[in-house]
Order: C-alpha cells, then sequence, then structure tokens
C-alpha cells in the first residue's frame, strides 16, 4: 500500500528551515482528539511513525522548538487521513488560539488592542524562529485591519489555519467578531500572504 505522504514530500517538508514551538502541534492533538477521539489520534500517530517521524503527540511539551516540517507533515497527514477541507483547518486553526499559551501571555500584558497589534512581531517570534508578521494597517474608524506574513512558505494549508487563529486570536484580543480574506498568498505567487480582516 502506498504511504499517505510520498517520500518526497516528507523530505521535502522536512528540509524547510525553522522551528516551531509545540503549542501548536498540542492544540491539533486536542482538536483531533475532540473531533476523531482515541483512534483517530492513534491513526495520526502511526501514519507520522511510518513516514520515519515516530512521535507521541500527548508528550510534547508547549515551550518546546520542533521542526517546522513536521508541523507541515502532521497536517498534511490530518488532512489526507480525515478528509479535511479549507473550512475544518480554519476551524482547527479557532480552536487552537482559544488555548495558545503564546496568545494568552500576549493577551494578558497587553490590554490596548493598538499596543498589542504593534507587538504582533514579537508573538510571532515566540512562537517561530521563520517568517515575520506585522500589521501593514490598521483603520479603527473603517474597521479593518490588513496582516502581511512574509517569508514564510512552508503548506498551503496553513493560510487556512491562520484565517481561523487570525480571527480568534482577534475575537479575544479586540473583542469583536469579523471576517478574514487572504488577499495575496505565496502559493498563488505573490510575494508574501496578506489578512484582510473586517469587523
Amino acid at each position: 500500500m502506498e504511504p499517505i505522504i510520498s517520500k518526497q514530500e516528507v523530505d521535502e517538508l522536512m528540509a524547510l528551515e525553522g522551528k516551531v514551538k509545540g503549542d501548536g502541534m498540542k492544540n491539533y492533538t486536542d482538536f483531533i482528539l475532540k473531533e476523531e477521539g482515541e483512534e483517530g489520534l492513534k491513526k495520526l500517530e502511526e501514519t507520522i511513525t511510518n513516514l520515519g517521524y515516530p512521535i507521541r503527540y500527548r508528550e510534547m511539551r508547549s515551550m518546546e522548538f520542533l521542526p517546522i516540517g513536521l508541523e507541515a507533515i502532521t497536517l498534511l497527514a490530518i488532512k489526507r487521513l480525515f478528509n479535511y477541507d479549507d473550512e475544518k483547518f480554519q476551524e482547527m486553526g479557532r480552536f487552537g488560539s482559544k488555548f495558545s499559551i503564546i496568545i494568552r501571555l500576549f493577551t494578558r500584558y497587553f490590554v490596548s488592542p493598538e499596543k498589542l497589534l504593534k507587538e504582533a512581531s514579537k508573538m510571532w517570534r515566540k512562537g517561530c524562529t521563520v517568517g515575520d508578521l506585522r500589521v501593514v494597517e490598521y483603520n479603527k474608524e473603517k474597521n479593518y485591519l490588513i496582516l502581511r506574513l512574509e517569508d514564510y512558505r512552508l503548506h498551503p494549508i496553513h493560510c487556512q489555519i491562520f484565517k481561523g487563529s487570525i480571527l480568534s486570536a482577534l475575537q479575544m484580543i479586540l473583542k469583536i467578531k469579523a471576517t478574514c480574506e487572504e488577499t495575496k498568498c505565496l502559493y498563488r505567487g505573490d510575494k508574501y500572504h496578506e489578512f484582510l480582516v473586517k469587523w
């Protein structure tokens, strides 16, 4: 039987430079347990182990840095094992933001939305060693903001995770319900990812 992710895909993803905190992976684990149960998590762990990366997601530590390729492989395996679509990955992003230690720490110490948004790049760097997230524009009167993510090429699945994460984080930070559209994307030929958030 052919593996769910090819050796070439695994090699390409694991060759990516950068590390990511285990916080996100722990949130993916909790989401899979909620949606697919113990059997689903076991299936995911067996799949990743068969790809050459034995892993026990529950044993990961939130503040431990892991290879960024391992996160991409995990998300790709989730997509193919459970047939998740874009909306399901956005739901996963929203779920993860609610429980993210990094986001909760920043929202606790930066009470002003404007100040918090200015710290977006620092917040990003607390969780990931590659890429740069920054607020390009924040218009309080017209109720929109533009976020740009530069130098971050991993996998298109992440675009959906980001959309969900952005909406959930902003709901926590700005206490608003919003919409999020990815207006520019590296995977569509643009130079960076850009997200337009309106409320």
